[in-house]
């Protein structure tokens, strides 16, 4: 419940289309990301950080190595995808909170892996 009604985040603004860090991420896919006056049920609004916070989320899942239970590894597959469906209507800091992480989180892994790699002679 604290997510929903985080005070900090009331009409505190962010760049481009966010007027509002409080409330779900206003633009959707179904209508062009805004660029159609039409507004779609509420089940149907994902909106654009959504979809990039599931795509950095499944390039971050690519640099782990995959799990050795195949049944483990196909809930893993569906995780993004059930990630950006689930956090579409959250408010969009904890959303563009969760990209950055997961930007910050390659980074990192990718970095500590190419720091760490043995080299053969």
């Amino acid at each position: 419940k604290m997510l929903f009604v985080t005070l900090e985040m009331r009409h505190a603004p962010f760049f481009g289309w966010i007027k509002d860090l409080s409330a779900a991420d206003p633009t959707t896919l179904f209508n062009l990301f805004g660029l159609i006056p039409w507004n779609p049920p509420s089940f149907l609004m994902i909106g654009v950080w959504p979809i990039l916070m599931g795509v950095t989320m499944y390039f971050q899942q690519k640099l782990n190595p995959t799990p050795p239970d195949p049944i483990q590894a196909k809930i893993f597959a569906f995780f993004p995808l059930i990630m950006t469906v689930m956090l579409a209507t959250f408010p969009s800091g904890l959303v563009v909170y969760w990209t950055v992480s997961n930007v910050l989180t390659m980074a990192q892994q990718y970095y500590i892996m190419k720091k760490t790699t043995v080299k053969t002679v």
